[in-house]
Protein backbone atom coordinates (compact mmCIF):
# COMPACT_ATOMS: atom_id res chain seq x y z
CA UNK A 1 0.00 0.00 0.00
CA UNK A 2 1.59 3.20 -1.23
CA UNK A 3 0.96 6.29 0.88
CA UNK A 4 1.01 9.79 -0.29
CA UNK A 5 0.59 13.08 1.62
CA UNK A 6 0.02 16.36 -0.14
CA UNK A 7 0.49 19.74 1.37
CA UNK A 8 -0.60 23.16 0.12
CA UNK A 9 -1.03 26.28 1.97
CA UNK A 10 -4.02 27.87 0.41
CA UNK A 11 -3.45 31.93 1.12
CA UNK A 12 -6.45 32.49 -0.10
CA UNK A 13 -8.37 30.44 -2.89
CA UNK A 14 -9.25 26.91 -3.25
CA UNK A 15 -6.84 25.99 -6.49
CA UNK A 16 -4.09 24.83 -4.43
CA UNK A 17 -5.87 22.09 -2.69
CA UNK A 18 -8.64 21.75 -5.27
CA UNK A 19 -5.52 20.37 -7.64
CA UNK A 20 -4.36 18.18 -4.96
CA UNK A 21 -7.95 16.50 -4.45
CA UNK A 22 -8.27 15.47 -8.15
CA UNK A 23 -4.42 14.29 -8.24
CA UNK A 24 -5.58 12.37 -5.15
CA UNK A 25 -8.69 10.71 -6.96
CA UNK A 26 -6.90 9.71 -9.48
CA UNK A 27 -4.44 7.87 -7.57
CA UNK A 28 -7.04 6.13 -6.10
CA UNK A 29 -8.11 4.78 -9.65
CA UNK A 30 -4.45 3.92 -10.24
CA UNK A 31 -4.57 2.04 -6.73
CA UNK A 32 -7.52 1.36 -4.46
CA UNK A 33 -5.51 0.91 -1.92
CA UNK A 34 -3.46 3.78 -1.95
CA UNK A 35 -3.49 6.20 1.40
CA UNK A 36 -3.87 9.28 0.90
CA UNK A 37 -3.40 12.77 3.32
CA UNK A 38 -4.39 16.20 2.28
CA UNK A 39 -3.04 18.59 4.96
CA UNK A 40 -4.64 22.18 4.15
CA UNK A 41 -4.91 25.42 5.39
CA UNK A 42 -8.49 25.99 3.60
CA UNK A 43 -10.59 27.33 6.55
CA UNK A 44 -13.39 26.57 4.66
CA UNK A 45 -15.01 23.08 3.54
CA UNK A 46 -15.89 22.96 0.20
CA UNK A 47 -18.48 20.36 -0.62
CA UNK A 48 -15.92 18.97 -3.10
CA UNK A 49 -13.28 18.28 -0.44
CA UNK A 50 -14.96 15.72 1.45
CA UNK A 51 -15.13 13.57 -2.04
CA UNK A 52 -11.82 13.11 -3.15
CA UNK A 53 -11.38 9.89 -1.08
CA UNK A 54 -8.40 11.49 1.35
CA UNK A 55 -7.69 12.33 5.13
CA UNK A 56 -8.11 15.96 5.54
CA UNK A 57 -5.58 17.15 8.14
CA UNK A 58 -6.00 21.18 8.60
CA UNK A 59 -3.21 22.98 9.70
CA UNK A 60 -4.15 27.46 11.11
CA UNK A 61 -5.09 29.25 8.07
CA UNK A 62 -2.64 32.14 6.54
CA UNK A 63 -4.95 34.19 4.68
CA UNK A 64 -2.76 36.40 1.72
CA UNK A 65 -4.31 39.97 2.18
CA UNK A 66 -4.22 42.63 -0.57
CA UNK A 67 -0.96 43.27 0.05
CA UNK A 68 0.64 40.18 -0.64
CA UNK A 69 1.07 39.50 3.50
CA UNK A 70 -0.34 36.43 5.53
CA UNK A 71 -1.70 36.76 8.89
CA UNK A 72 -3.99 34.44 10.91
CA UNK A 73 -7.15 35.73 11.98
CA UNK A 74 -7.42 34.27 15.55
CA UNK A 75 -3.43 34.57 16.56
CA UNK A 76 0.07 35.68 15.78
CA UNK A 77 1.48 34.72 12.67
CA UNK A 78 4.80 33.08 14.09
CA UNK A 79 2.21 31.28 16.53
CA UNK A 80 0.32 29.67 13.27
CA UNK A 81 3.53 28.86 11.56
CA UNK A 82 5.00 27.05 14.38
CA UNK A 83 1.99 25.50 14.69
CA UNK A 84 1.47 24.37 11.17
CA UNK A 85 5.35 23.30 11.80
CA UNK A 86 4.05 20.91 14.14
CA UNK A 87 0.73 19.29 12.93
CA UNK A 88 3.24 19.00 9.48
CA UNK A 89 5.47 17.01 11.62
CA UNK A 90 3.36 14.96 14.03
CA UNK A 91 1.57 14.22 10.46
CA UNK A 92 4.74 13.07 8.25
CA UNK A 93 5.72 10.80 11.21
CA UNK A 94 2.32 9.42 11.80
CA UNK A 95 1.92 8.17 8.28
CA UNK A 96 5.32 7.88 7.27
CA UNK A 97 4.45 8.56 3.76
CA UNK A 98 6.66 7.12 0.20
CA UNK A 99 5.74 10.64 -0.92
CA UNK A 100 4.94 13.99 -0.14
CA UNK A 101 3.97 16.42 -2.41
CA UNK A 102 4.37 20.13 -1.64
CA UNK A 103 2.35 22.98 -3.40
CA UNK A 104 3.69 25.98 -4.53
CA UNK A 105 6.37 26.99 -1.52
CA UNK A 106 8.71 24.33 -0.94
CA UNK A 107 9.17 24.79 2.56
CA UNK A 108 5.70 26.33 3.39
CA UNK A 109 4.57 30.02 3.64
CA UNK A 110 7.56 30.85 6.14
CA UNK A 111 9.93 27.47 6.27
CA UNK A 112 7.30 25.77 8.71
CA UNK A 113 8.20 22.28 6.86
CA UNK A 114 11.86 22.47 6.47
CA UNK A 115 12.03 20.09 9.40
CA UNK A 116 8.97 17.85 8.46
CA UNK A 117 10.34 17.29 5.13
CA UNK A 118 14.44 16.83 5.99
CA UNK A 119 12.87 14.28 8.86
CA UNK A 120 10.92 12.37 5.69
CA UNK A 121 13.73 12.44 2.99
CA UNK A 122 15.92 11.27 5.93
CA UNK A 123 13.26 8.12 6.13
CA UNK A 124 13.56 7.46 2.15
CA UNK A 125 10.04 9.72 1.37
CA UNK A 126 10.45 11.16 -2.23
CA UNK A 127 9.56 14.62 -2.34
CA UNK A 128 7.63 16.51 -5.47
CA UNK A 129 7.41 20.21 -5.61
CA UNK A 130 3.79 21.07 -7.57
CA UNK A 131 3.93 24.40 -9.51
CA UNK A 132 0.77 25.71 -11.27
CA UNK A 133 1.05 26.84 -14.77
CA UNK A 134 1.58 30.74 -14.38
CA UNK A 135 3.27 31.91 -10.92
CA UNK A 136 3.30 35.91 -11.07
CA UNK A 137 5.87 38.10 -12.95
CA UNK A 138 9.01 36.59 -13.99
CA UNK A 139 11.23 39.21 -11.80
CA UNK A 140 9.33 38.67 -9.08
CA UNK A 141 9.82 34.73 -9.08
CA UNK A 142 13.21 34.47 -10.21
CA UNK A 143 14.02 36.77 -7.05
CA UNK A 144 12.20 34.40 -5.00
CA UNK A 145 14.19 31.57 -6.32
CA UNK A 146 17.15 32.76 -5.31
CA UNK A 147 16.21 33.84 -1.90
CA UNK A 148 15.91 31.75 1.29
CA UNK A 149 12.73 29.84 0.86
CA UNK A 150 14.14 28.03 -2.25
CA UNK A 151 17.80 27.03 -0.70
CA UNK A 152 18.33 23.46 -1.53
CA UNK A 153 15.20 22.82 -3.55
CA UNK A 154 17.38 21.11 -6.50
CA UNK A 155 19.12 18.67 -3.77
CA UNK A 156 16.34 17.85 -1.11
CA UNK A 157 13.33 17.52 -4.02
CA UNK A 158 12.89 14.69 -6.17
CA UNK A 159 11.14 16.19 -9.15
CA UNK A 160 9.06 19.50 -9.73
CA UNK A 161 5.71 18.74 -11.38
CA UNK A 162 4.29 21.41 -13.28
CA UNK A 163 0.60 21.55 -13.69
CA UNK A 164 0.54 23.55 -17.43
CA UNK A 165 3.04 22.93 -20.12
CA UNK A 166 5.50 25.04 -21.76
CA UNK A 167 3.21 27.16 -24.27
CA UNK A 168 1.91 28.92 -21.65
CA UNK A 169 4.95 29.50 -19.62
CA UNK A 170 8.57 27.64 -19.35
CA UNK A 171 9.45 27.50 -16.13
CA UNK A 172 12.98 27.66 -16.98
CA UNK A 173 13.25 30.11 -19.39
CA UNK A 174 11.02 32.60 -17.64
CA UNK A 175 11.69 31.58 -14.12
CA UNK A 176 14.99 30.36 -13.44
CA UNK A 177 13.57 26.98 -11.98
CA UNK A 178 16.27 25.57 -10.06
CA UNK A 179 15.21 22.09 -11.35
CA UNK A 180 14.38 20.52 -14.39
CA UNK A 181 10.39 20.26 -14.24
CA UNK A 182 8.09 17.39 -15.71
CA UNK A 183 5.04 19.30 -17.22
CA UNK A 184 2.04 17.02 -16.36
CA UNK A 185 -0.56 19.16 -18.22
CA UNK A 186 -3.47 21.19 -16.99
CA UNK A 187 -5.48 19.67 -14.05
CA UNK A 188 -9.12 19.50 -14.01
CA UNK A 189 -12.11 17.61 -12.84
CA UNK A 190 -13.78 15.40 -15.80
CA UNK A 191 -16.55 17.32 -17.79
CA UNK A 192 -19.33 15.37 -18.09
CA UNK A 193 -21.12 16.29 -22.17
CA UNK A 194 -24.46 18.44 -21.95
CA UNK A 195 -26.66 19.90 -23.84
CA UNK A 196 -25.54 23.90 -24.36
CA UNK A 197 -27.91 26.66 -24.03
CA UNK A 198 -26.59 29.13 -26.13
CA UNK A 199 -29.12 31.85 -23.44
CA UNK A 200 -27.31 30.56 -20.29
CA UNK A 201 -24.68 33.01 -19.04
CA UNK A 202 -22.50 31.74 -16.34
CA UNK A 203 -21.27 34.49 -14.01
CA UNK A 204 -17.95 32.68 -11.58
CA UNK A 205 -15.24 34.01 -9.32
CA UNK A 206 -13.63 31.35 -8.06
CA UNK A 207 -13.83 31.42 -4.11
CA UNK A 208 -15.73 34.19 -4.51
CA UNK A 209 -13.94 36.45 -1.92
CA UNK A 210 -13.26 39.01 -4.59
CA UNK A 211 -15.61 38.66 -6.54
CA UNK A 212 -18.29 41.08 -5.81
CA UNK A 213 -16.90 43.45 -8.74
CA UNK A 214 -17.15 40.52 -11.47
CA UNK A 215 -20.70 39.40 -10.21
CA UNK A 216 -22.09 43.46 -10.41
CA UNK A 217 -20.25 43.27 -13.80
CA UNK A 218 -22.41 40.09 -15.26
CA UNK A 219 -25.89 40.97 -13.76
CA UNK A 220 -25.33 44.51 -15.44
CA UNK A 221 -24.39 42.70 -18.91
CA UNK A 222 -27.10 40.84 -18.34
CA UNK A 223 -29.65 42.93 -18.39
CA UNK A 224 -28.77 44.50 -21.79
CA UNK A 225 -29.50 40.60 -22.82
CA UNK A 226 -33.08 40.65 -22.91
CA UNK A 227 -33.13 36.52 -23.85
CA UNK A 228 -30.71 35.46 -21.95
CA UNK A 229 -30.63 34.38 -18.81
CA UNK A 230 -27.79 33.64 -15.95
CA UNK A 231 -26.47 31.98 -12.82
CA UNK A 232 -23.70 33.42 -10.26
CA UNK A 233 -21.61 31.03 -8.78
CA UNK A 234 -20.69 32.25 -5.85
CA UNK A 235 -17.90 30.49 -3.91
CA UNK A 236 -17.29 29.20 0.11
CA UNK A 237 -15.41 33.09 0.58
CA UNK A 238 -18.29 35.18 -1.02
CA UNK A 239 -20.45 37.48 1.31
CA UNK A 240 -24.03 36.64 0.81
CA UNK A 241 -24.93 38.08 -3.41
CA UNK A 242 -28.57 39.06 -4.07
CA UNK A 243 -30.01 37.64 -7.31
CA UNK A 244 -29.98 40.50 -8.76
CA UNK A 245 -26.85 42.73 -7.60
CA UNK A 246 -27.89 45.29 -9.43
CA UNK A 247 -31.18 46.06 -8.44
CA UNK A 248 -32.18 46.54 -12.37
CA UNK A 249 -35.82 45.49 -12.82
CA UNK A 250 -34.69 43.86 -15.93
CA UNK A 251 -33.26 41.11 -14.38
CA UNK A 252 -36.60 39.95 -12.31
CA UNK A 253 -36.65 36.26 -12.70
CA UNK A 254 -33.66 35.98 -15.65
CA UNK A 255 -30.64 35.17 -12.55
CA UNK A 256 -30.03 33.19 -9.14
CA UNK A 257 -27.49 32.40 -7.50
CA UNK A 258 -26.01 29.01 -6.21
CA UNK A 259 -23.43 28.86 -3.68
CA UNK A 260 -20.49 25.97 -3.04
CA UNK A 261 -21.26 24.07 -6.00
CA UNK A 262 -18.92 21.01 -6.65
CA UNK A 263 -16.92 23.01 -8.92
CA UNK A 264 -18.14 25.12 -11.88
CA UNK A 265 -17.33 22.31 -14.83
CA UNK A 266 -21.03 21.34 -14.74
CA UNK A 267 -22.74 24.56 -15.46
CA UNK A 268 -19.88 25.89 -18.22
CA UNK A 269 -21.01 22.38 -20.15
CA UNK A 270 -24.24 24.19 -20.21
CA UNK A 271 -23.76 27.66 -20.85
CA UNK A 272 -23.63 29.24 -23.92
CA UNK A 273 -21.08 31.78 -22.29
CA UNK A 274 -19.11 32.81 -19.55
CA UNK A 275 -17.70 35.37 -17.56
CA UNK A 276 -15.33 34.75 -14.67
CA UNK A 277 -12.18 36.14 -13.25
CA UNK A 278 -9.19 34.02 -14.13
CA UNK A 279 -7.68 31.49 -11.87
CA UNK A 280 -6.49 28.74 -12.63
CA UNK A 281 -9.42 26.05 -11.96
CA UNK A 282 -12.28 27.84 -13.10
CA UNK A 283 -10.31 29.04 -15.99
CA UNK A 284 -9.10 25.55 -16.81
CA UNK A 285 -12.99 24.17 -16.02
CA UNK A 286 -14.34 26.71 -18.75
CA UNK A 287 -11.94 25.65 -21.50
CA UNK A 288 -12.45 22.24 -20.64
CA UNK A 289 -16.45 22.23 -20.93
CA UNK A 290 -15.36 24.03 -24.57
CA UNK A 291 -15.94 27.29 -23.27
CA UNK A 292 -14.31 30.66 -25.12
CA UNK A 293 -14.91 32.71 -21.50
CA UNK A 294 -14.73 36.11 -21.24
CA UNK A 295 -11.74 36.68 -18.63
CA UNK A 296 -12.11 39.63 -15.80
CA UNK A 297 -8.48 38.68 -13.75
CA UNK A 298 -7.44 39.71 -10.76
CA UNK A 299 -4.46 41.95 -10.77
CA UNK A 300 -3.47 42.31 -7.35
CA UNK A 301 -1.77 41.39 -5.00
CA UNK A 302 -0.06 39.30 -7.55
CA UNK A 303 -0.09 39.09 -11.61
CA UNK A 304 -0.72 35.21 -12.24
CA UNK A 305 -4.40 35.98 -13.79
CA UNK A 306 -3.73 39.04 -15.94
CA UNK A 307 -0.56 37.27 -17.27
CA UNK A 308 -3.00 33.45 -18.33
CA UNK A 309 -6.08 35.66 -19.46
CA UNK A 310 -3.88 37.93 -21.31
CA UNK A 311 -1.47 34.31 -22.90
CA UNK A 312 -4.40 32.62 -23.60
CA UNK A 313 -5.96 35.62 -25.36
CA UNK A 314 -3.20 35.16 -27.41
CA UNK A 315 -3.56 31.67 -28.32
CA UNK A 316 -7.25 32.50 -29.24
CA UNK A 317 -8.93 30.75 -26.74
CA UNK A 318 -10.51 33.48 -24.42
CA UNK A 319 -11.16 37.55 -24.78
CA UNK A 320 -10.01 39.69 -21.57
CA UNK A 321 -11.82 42.97 -20.25
CA UNK A 322 -10.11 45.28 -17.98
CA UNK A 323 -11.91 45.88 -13.59
CA UNK A 324 -13.32 48.82 -15.43
CA UNK A 325 -14.95 47.36 -18.39
CA UNK A 326 -18.57 48.72 -18.92
CA UNK A 327 -21.28 46.07 -19.03
CA UNK A 328 -21.92 47.15 -22.70
CA UNK A 329 -18.36 46.14 -23.96
CA UNK A 330 -19.31 42.95 -21.71
CA UNK A 331 -23.13 42.43 -22.87
CA UNK A 332 -21.32 42.36 -26.40
CA UNK A 333 -18.97 39.74 -26.21
CA UNK A 334 -21.19 37.56 -24.09
CA UNK A 335 -23.76 37.43 -26.99
CA UNK A 336 -20.76 36.63 -29.98
CA UNK A 337 -20.34 32.37 -30.82
CA UNK A 338 -18.31 31.22 -27.24
CA UNK A 339 -18.52 27.61 -27.60
CA UNK A 340 -14.27 26.73 -28.81
CA UNK A 341 -13.95 25.41 -32.07
CA UNK A 342 -13.21 21.14 -32.16
CA UNK A 343 -9.51 20.82 -31.38
CA UNK A 344 -8.81 24.38 -30.38
CA UNK A 345 -7.10 23.11 -27.18
CA UNK A 346 -4.60 20.34 -28.98
CA UNK A 347 -4.07 23.18 -31.62
CA UNK A 348 -2.57 25.18 -28.92
CA UNK A 349 -0.83 22.67 -27.11
CA UNK A 350 -2.83 22.49 -24.19
CA UNK A 351 -3.44 18.98 -22.51
CA UNK A 352 -6.07 18.55 -19.62
CA UNK A 353 -4.80 15.34 -18.36
CA UNK A 354 -2.46 16.77 -15.98
CA UNK A 355 -4.30 14.79 -13.24
CA UNK A 356 -3.66 11.54 -15.02
CA UNK A 357 -0.18 11.94 -15.69
CA UNK A 358 0.47 13.19 -12.35
CA UNK A 359 -0.68 10.42 -10.62
CA UNK A 360 1.00 8.27 -12.96
CA UNK A 361 4.52 9.64 -12.14
CA UNK A 362 3.78 9.76 -8.26
CA UNK A 363 2.74 6.00 -8.23
CA UNK A 364 6.14 4.85 -10.08
CA UNK A 365 8.51 7.42 -7.70
CA UNK A 366 6.14 5.52 -5.15
CA UNK A 367 7.19 1.92 -6.29
CA UNK A 368 11.14 3.57 -5.84
CA UNK A 369 10.92 3.74 -1.93
CA UNK A 370 12.76 1.34 0.48
CA UNK A 371 16.64 3.51 -0.60
CA UNK A 372 19.33 4.13 2.18
CA UNK A 373 18.24 6.94 4.08
CA UNK A 374 20.14 9.85 2.80
CA UNK A 375 21.56 13.15 4.32
CA UNK A 376 20.45 16.25 3.76
CA UNK A 377 22.07 19.05 2.23
CA UNK A 378 23.95 21.96 4.32
CA UNK A 379 21.48 24.72 4.08
CA UNK A 380 22.71 28.14 5.31
CA UNK A 381 19.92 29.86 7.75
CA UNK A 382 20.96 33.03 9.62
CA UNK A 383 24.39 32.04 10.23
CA UNK A 384 24.18 28.66 10.75
CA UNK A 385 24.09 25.09 9.18
CA UNK A 386 21.18 22.96 9.37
Amino acid sequence: MARYLFFSHDGFGLGHVRRNGLIAERLHAVDSAAQVTLVTGLPVSPAWLGTCGADVVRVPALVKGTDGAYCNPGMAFEDALAARSAIFATTVERERPDVIVVDRHPYGIGDELRSGLTAAWRGGARLVLGLRDILDEPDRVRAEMTGHGWDGVDELFDEVLVYGGPVLCDHLAEYGLPVPPTYCGWVVDRVEPAVRDDHLVVVAAGGGGDGADVFALGAAALARLGEHRGVILAGPYAAEVAPDPTGDPRLAGRIEVRRDTPGCAPWFARAGASLQMAGYNSTVEALAAGLRPVLMPRRAPRREQAIRAGRLAALGLADVVDEGAGPDEVAWLLQRSRPLPAGALDAAGLRLDGAIRAADRLAALAGLTGVPSRMPPVVEVCGSDV
